[in-house]
């Protein structure tokens, strides 16, 4: 098959689009020429374009005008309006984790704590919807990148699903560690909420996903969430918390600890824990309990190499696996950090899908299912645990 050639753009110039670049470099069945970034912090966008030998853009506009798919890899409060502008230009937009949510009134004394849930909820919904309705009037496509469901783990699981008919009874995961190291991921105005949402979308999207495979196998149609019932703290922010140095207390209005329990409309279950006061590395892991299988996706750590160092400086050069604290003694060494939590896989199958139009696993539908779980539980935290009918 002669490979397409998509000439792709980066918005933003941080991490994440740190992490797509690379995932880009990794394409094999479609040519993508990355032709320039564009970020509001102009000074990051010319010296992350100068490393990379690509174009800084002084504008969105004129990169948008120049590319076929951008990339949106700033905070999530400025995914909707870069979304709308890539979708207005019939443009696919590879949009990062979560596709929006609500961030205040643009006061200075906006405060998440204080903030009306059933408010945020109606205003993250009306977002989706902008979102939604400018995919349906555009000849682009919204591609939701959340890794988990490209992680191998959960791709097996697809299949096993799909080739054995199971019927899912319980899905339970958790993503945590210590504490993100995003500046803007301690306010709730820049990043629609905390922990709940930062972390908690990666386990919470790949059960709504293996729920959706799980009913169209089965039955022809996918299987939604319902209703959820949640609980969120602020462990780190506690007046007598004793900070040792090792778990991130900078946080200014969010939550660093939740759960949610979400009943789907089969009666069938998943519950998500998501925090920020783990040490020892990232922890990232999903288990589905089936009438016929049982299933543990070990996504961060794993045991496919493990090391031991017993003098901290001799690993001083080696990348070990993310915030594992410490190098000294046994470590889950991953030997493919980003091909274990999906990254590539994601990028493969994003280009696949623009450049070839096979069906894309991560959509617009799954990301706005996901929008409604997180705030309908945000709107449930609010009222002690009640469970709460959620709006899709």
């Amino acid at each position: 098959m002669h490979k397409k050639t998509i000439r792709t753009g980066i918005i933003g110039s941080g991490f994440s689009a740190a992490f797509h670049f690379e995932a880009l470099q990794k394409v094999h069945g479609t040519n993508v020429e990355v032709i320039g970034v564009y970020s509001a912090t102009a000074a990051h966008a010319a010296a992350f374009a100068q490393d990379r030998d690509i174009r800084c853009f002084d504008s969105l506009d004129a990169l948008v005008d120049e590319v076929d798919a951008i990339h949106v890899c700033v905070p999530p409060k400025f995914h909707e309006p870069i979304s709308l502008a890539g979708l207005r230009r019939d443009k696919f937009v590879i949009c990062e984790k979560p596709l929006t949510g609500y961030f205040g009134d643009d006061s200075p004394d906006f405060h998440w704590q204080r903030a009306d849930k059933e408010l945020a909820r109606k205003e993250a919904m009306a977002s989706v919807g902008r979102l939604l309705e400018a995919e349906r009037q555009s000849r682009g496509r919204l591609l939701y990148a959340e890794n988990w469901i490209y992680a191998p783990a959960v791709q097996k699981e697809r299949e096993i699903l799909e080739k054995t008919g199971g019927q899912i009874l319980w899905i339970h995961g958790e993503e945590a560690h210590s504490g993100s190291h995003s500046a803007d991921y301690a306010y709730a105005a820049r990043c629609g909420g905390g922990v709940l949402i930062g972390k908690g979308c990666h386990p919470l999207t790949a059960a709504l996903y293996l729920k959706r495979v799980e009913g169209r196998a089965r039955h022809g149609r996918p299987i939604r969430p319902q209703t959820v019932s949640a609980r969120t703290h602020a462990l780190t922010r506690l007046s007598d918390f004793r900070d040792e140095g090792h778990i991130r207390s900078s946080y200014y209005d969010i939550e660093d600890f939740s759960l949610m329990h979400v009943e789907f409309d089969d009666g069938t279950l998943a519950d998500v824990v998501a925090s920020d006061i783990v040490l020892g590395g990232i922890h990232n892991w999903l288990e589905v309990c089936a009438n016929n299988h049982r299933t543990l996706c070990h996504i961060n750590p794993n045991t496919a190499m493990q090391t031991y160092n017993p003098v901290e400086k001799n690993f001083a050069d080696v990348y070990v696996v993310e915030k594992i604290g410490t190098k000294q003694g046994w470590a889950c060494t991953s030997p493919d950090e980003d091909w274990f939590t999906g990254y590539p896989q994601e990028i493969e199958a994003f280009y696949r899908t623009i450049a070839y139009g096979e069906p894309n696993q991560s959509d617009s539908q799954l990301a706005a299912d996901a929008i409604a779980t997180i705030y309908s539980a945000y709107v449930s935290a609010d009222r002690q645990g009640a469970a709460v009918a959620i709006e899709t």
